[in-house]
């Protein structure tokens, strides 16, 4: 019974770690820039794509392929800001306009990605072992890539959120996010600013890529779902708070963990019933002021 629910504990921290990461990424984008990047999960797919490429075609460990898809992914987040959000920026009279309008422009960018990920690497589930072999904690049994992928995970979010306390960068970043009006007067570049936390978000996103195709198959189809489940996270710690991103995530890993142990179908429902619950009973979050 102890084992039973030790390995319910293990894969819900693990998947959790996945989802804080995400969900780390999507309150950067939103919470910052105001971009609700309906497209932020395809990253997750494109992350876990270029890592079996790396892996299966030169040979790269998967850990080591973090060193490139994370500077690239985060160019890629860095230069869509400071060209199309920017723009769009620029041309809108008010923060709800441009809400608006990126909400639209991240639709777009959601069915290029996947189209085109579909054309290079077609529709079917790939996958590929590394680290496969069982772990014994305490009776439970689990997968020693499950738990170098949570051990990551927590390292980054720490180190993330350490970067935005003590930093020059983080500490501007944080001042964006609380009166961008004022940031910019103090001599805050909001504009490279906000590319940043659009290109840090693609960046977590990224990196919860390479570290689930570790574990798991994965296909080209799969963002959509991720970026709901980044969406609900987001809620739950509360919108612009890291750390309660990371929290949340966690949360929900082990509540989906626990619903898919009885009832696997129900798994997605369980996290709509925590957000309804969430809006009603508490809409700021955890850890939201």
């Amino acid at each position: 019974m102890f084992a039973s629910i030790l390995d319910i504990i293990i894969d819900g921290l693990f998947m959790g770690g996945i989802y804080a990461l995400l969900a780390m990424g999507l309150s950067l984008q939103y919470g910052v820039a105001r971009v609700l990047n309906v497209s932020h999960g395809e990253f997750i797919m494109v992350g876990a794509f270029l890592t079996l490429a790396l892996h299966t075609g030169l040979g790269m460990n998967p850990i080591l392929t973090l060193v490139i898809i994370g500077p690239i992914i985060f160019i890629v987040g860095y230069l869509l800001h400071r060209t199309l959000f920017s723009a769009l920026l620029k041309s809108s009279p008010s923060t709800e306009v441009f809400e608006g309008k990126s909400l639209l422009a991240t639709f777009g960018l959601l069915f290029i990605i996947q189209n085109v990920a579909v054309l290079i690497w077609g529709s079917a589930t790939r996958s590929y072992s590394y680290l496969a072999s069982p772990v014994e904690i305490a009776g439970a049994i689990t997968s020693l890539n499950r738990m170098v992928t949570l051990g990551i995970t927590i390292a980054i979010g720490l180190a993330f959120y350490i970067f935005l306390a003590r930093s020059r960068m983080g500490k501007a970043i944080r001042a964006a996010a609380q009166d961008p009006a004022t940031a910019g007067i103090m001599g805050v570049n909001i504009n490279n600013v906000l590319a940043l936390c659009f290109g840090f978000g693609l960046l977590m996103a990224g990196i919860a890529g390479v570290l689930y195709s570790m574990c798991f198959g994965f296909y080209t189809t799969m963002g959509l779902g991720f970026t709901i489940i980044a969406i609900i996270v987001v809620v739950l710690g509360g919108l612009g708070s890291i750390p309660g991103s990371f929290i949340g995530g966690f949360i929900l890993g082990i509540v989906g963990q626990i619903t898919n142990t009885f009832e696997a179908e129900l798994t997605l429902a369980a996290y709509y019933f925590i957000f309804i619950v969430l809006l009603l009973v508490r809409p700021k979050g955890i850890m939201g002021k």
